[in-house]
Parts: C-alpha cells; sequence; structure tokens
C-alpha cells in the first residue's frame, strides 16, 4: 500500500515588489508613512497541486523563473504560501543552495556538525557517520579549512556528502547534481540512485533532461507559476522538448 510523503494543495505564491526606486531605510520609513509606496504583486506559483508518494523520485521542470525554486522552498518549509496548503511526512533534507545552512567561517568539519544539527540529527549520530560523510567528499586534509576558502566544488561535495550520508526520508534537491567535476557528478547519481532504492522519496529539479528520464519516474512542467503538464517521465519530457 502506497503512503503519500508530500501533499500540495492549491498553493498560490505571491510577493509585492516595489515599484519606487527608494535607497534608504529612512525614505522607505518616510514614503511608507505617507502612504506613497507603490507595489507590483508578482505571482511566483498558481493553484499548484499535487503529492508524491514514498520512494518516488518526481521531477520538475520548466524555463528560469516557472516557479520551481520557490515551490521546493514552501514544501521544504523556507516560506509560507499566501494560499493553499503542503503536508510534509517525514523528516526533509533541503539541498536548494550551495552553502545554505553553512558558516563560511567555520571549517569544513565543525559545517559537518553545524549543519547536521539544522537538519535535526544529534551529535552523537553525526559522529558515527563522520568518516563517511569525509570519505565521500574526498576533501582529506581540507576538511580542517575554513570553508570560505573552499571553491564550488569543494562546497558543493561537502553539502551532498553531509545530505546524502544521512539517509533522509525526503530529499528535495535544485540542481546541486550539475555543480562539480564529471567525476563527482557521476558519484552523486549513483548514491541519489541508491538512496531511491532504499525508499528515499526525492523531489529533483533540474535542467538536464537526461537526468530527469534517468532518475524519475514521474515528472510535473511548471510554467509561469502553474503545472503546464505532469504525468510520466518520458511523455512530458517529450512535449517539454517541442
Amino acid at each position: 500500500m502506497s503512503q503519500t510523503m508530500i501533499e500540495v494543495n492549491d498553493v498560490t505564491m505571491r510577493f509585492r515588489m516595489n515599484n519606487d526606486r527608494i535607497m534608504s531605510l529612512k525614505e522607505f520609513v518616510t514614503t511608507a508613512l505617507r502612504g506613497k509606496l507603490e507595489y507590483n504583486e508578482f505571482t511566483a506559483l498558481e493553484h499548484v497541486s499535487f503529492t508524491v508518494e514514498k520512494g518516488e523520485t518526481l521531477g520538475l521542470i520548466g524555463r528560469n523563473g516557472a516557479g520551481k525554486s520557490t515551490l521546493l522552498k514552501v514544501i521544504s518549509g523556507i516560506m509560507k504560501p499566501t494560499e493553499g496548503t503542503v503536508a510534509v511526512h517525514g523528516n526533509v533534507v533541503p539541498m536548494l543552495e550551495l552553502g545554505s545552512g553553512f558558516d563560511f567561517d567555520l571549517t569544513g568539519r565543525e559545517n559537518v556538525f553545524l549543519n547536521g544539527a539544522i537538519l535535526g540529527y544529534s551529535e552523537e549520530y553525526l559522529k558515527e557517520k563522520y568518516q563517511e560523510i569525509l570519505d565521500f567528499s574526498e576533501l582529506g586534509a581540507f576538511i580542517d579549512v575554513p570553508i570560505r576558502n573552499y571553491s564550488s566544488g569543494m562546497l558543493a561535495r561537502l553539502a551532498f556528502s553531509v545530505a546524502a550520508m544521512v539517509r533522509p526520508e525526503i530529499l528535495i534537491v535544485d540542481e546541486i547534481l550539475s555543480v562539480g567535476d564529471t567525476e563527482f557528478q557521476a558519484k552523486s547519481r549513483a548514491r541519489m540512485m541508491e538512496l531511491m532504492g532504499g525508499g528515499t522519496t526525492v523531489l529533483f529539479v533540474s535542467h538536464n533532461l537526461e537526468q530527469i528520464r534517468e532518475m524519475c519516474s514521474r515528472v510535473i512542467w511548471l510554467e509561469s507559476g502553474r503545472i503546464q503538464m505532469a504525468g510520466s517521465t518520458e511523455n512530458v519530457c517529450n512535449h517539454y522538448v517541442i
């Protein structure tokens, strides 16, 4: 019997964008008190509904600005939708922005424990997993270097290694498999396939349709904040290419 892990019900997300060229906090407050602030309303998501079952890998595709990253942030609990509801059943590990949840003044080693704690794992559990995380990241002695000195590839290795070694129930991934060298990308894909085989539910955003075809059992195509099409990976990807 299937188990629903993510329920997105009629979600709409609107943002108010300031029209005025206000250059300081004082000017903003003065303009606001006079009731002269002008806004444009931008709708990033509009009446989006879907569910994701346990062990499913759902792909999200769409052009830049389609609403993919906003949707992931709403599901992760980073943003609250303007309308609608989201229910998530299980612990969520969001990999949305490279280095999010890291302190750039701390070393890689310290950030393993910081980021792991943010994700809800105990120090004891992280100590148990630490060597596995280090080995997967291949950072070696660089693990004791402040991460402000890391390249983007090194940061990607650390971020993915922490997230993928703790066996989340729900993993939310936004383009992170496209970061790092070719060898590490292949290694990350293999780890993702392992997690999926072990029952992890994955929400995966990528502009790389080859990755989407390889990894996803179902795909949602977002266009201007709305679901343009949802269904089998092959069918949706074929229409998206056209």
